[in-house]
C-alpha cells in the first residue's frame, strides 16, 4: 500500500490504547510506506481537558515514538508529528511546541468552539439539540479559515468534524467549504481524508465529498489518515479513502518528512 498514516494517537492521550509495537506491526501488515505519530498536543493552563497528554508527559511522548522507531527498524519509516488544537491567542504556543523537538510535522485540527465547548465530545451531545446548527457551523468554518490563514501547520485534520453527530444546515454548504479551500491553497495546506468518520454518527469521511472536490480542483494536497486510537485502526478504511480520493480528482498523496513535502501517486 503505498500510503502514509500520519493521523494515530498514543495511550497518553488518556482515550486510546496500544503500545507502539503493536501500530507498527499493523503498519507493516498493511504495507504502509510510513507511519506518523501526531498525538493530541499539551495545551496550557493545565489540565485544559481530559483527552490530552500533560506538557511534563512530552519526554514520554518522546520515548513511545522512539520505541516505535526501534520495532520498525529498516522496515517502516516511522514520523513524529503533534496534533495541536487551534485556540485562541494559541500562535506563540503552538510556535514553542515546534520548537521542542524535530518534529516531521504538525496537524491543526478544531475541537473548540469559542465558549470552550468541544462540540465533538459524546458528553456534550445533548447540547446539539438546543443548538442554531447554522449559527455553530458558521463559527466553526470561520475559526477552521482563520487556522489556515495562520499558516502554523503542514496538515489540516479531519475539516468538517462538526457534524460528527450528523447535524448538519440545509442548503449548499460550499458556501462553507470555499473560504477555506481558498485560504488552503494561499498557504499551500494539505488536508487530510480522515477515515474514523465512517465509525462515527455521521457515517461519512472528514471530509465530505464536496469539500474534496473542491480541494482537489483547486490543487490543494492530499493526505489520507486513519485517526487510529488503536493498533487495529491503523490505515483502516483506506482502500475505500484511495477510491474516493480519485473519484474527487486526486491524483496523488504526500510524504511529509522534517516539514518538506514529496508527491506520492496515488
Amino acid at each position: 500500500m503505498n500510503l502514509c498514516d500520519y493521523h494515530t494517537h498514543t495511550p497518553l492521550c488518556m482515550h486510546a490504547q496500544g503500545e507502539p509495537e503493536a501500530y507498527v506491526q499493523a503498519a507493516l501488515e498493511l504495507g504502509l510506506q510510513e507511519y506518523g505519530i501526531a498525538d493530541h498536543a499539551p495545551v496550557k493552563p493545565e489540565p485544559f481537558d481530559d483527552w490530552r497528554m500533560l506538557h511534563e508527559q512530552l519526554p514520554a511522548y518522546h520515548e513511545w515514538i522512539e520505541r516505535a522507531r526501534v520495532a520498525a527498524g529498516d522496515q517502516l519509516p516511522i514520523r513524529a508529528g503533534l496534533e495541536c488544537d487551534w485556540l485562541p491567542n494559541c500562535e506563540s504556543w503552538i510556535e514553542s511546541l515546534r520548537n521542542e523537538y524535530p518534529w516531521d510535522y504538525l496537524i491543526g485540527s478544531v475541537h473548540y468552539l469559542a465558549d470552550k465547548w468541544d462540540f465533538d465530545n459524546p458528553v456534550w451531545l445533548g447540547r446539539w439539540a438546543e443548538t442554531d446548527v447554522e449559527e455553530v457551523w458558521a463559527q466553526y468554518w470561520k475559526t477552521y479559515e482563520q487556522m489556515v490563514r495562520s499558516g502554523l501547520f503542514d496538515i489540516y485534520a479531519h475539516a468538517d468534524l462538526i457534524k460528527k453527530f450528523g447535524y448538519r444546515p440545509g442548503g449548499d454548504l460550499q458556501r462553507y467549504y470555499a473560504p477555506v479551500v481558498q485560504a488552503l491553497v494561499d498557504q499551500k495546506g494539505t488536508i487530510e481524508i480522515n477515515t474514523a468518520g465512517w465509525h462515527k454518527p455521521c457515517v461519512e469521511q472528514y471530509p465530505a465529498q464536496g469539500f474534496l472536490a473542491l480541494c482537489a480542483e483547486a490543487g490543494v494536497s492530499l493526505v489520507i489518515s486513519s485517526d487510529a486510537h488503536a493498533p487495529a485502526e491503523v490505515g483502516r478504511d483506506f482502500e475505500k479513502a484511495v477510491a474516493l480520493a480519485k473519484a474527487a480528482g486526486f491524483t496523488h498523496t504526500v510524504s511529509i518528512v522534517g516539514g518538506e513535502k514529496s508527491e506520492i501517486a496515488l
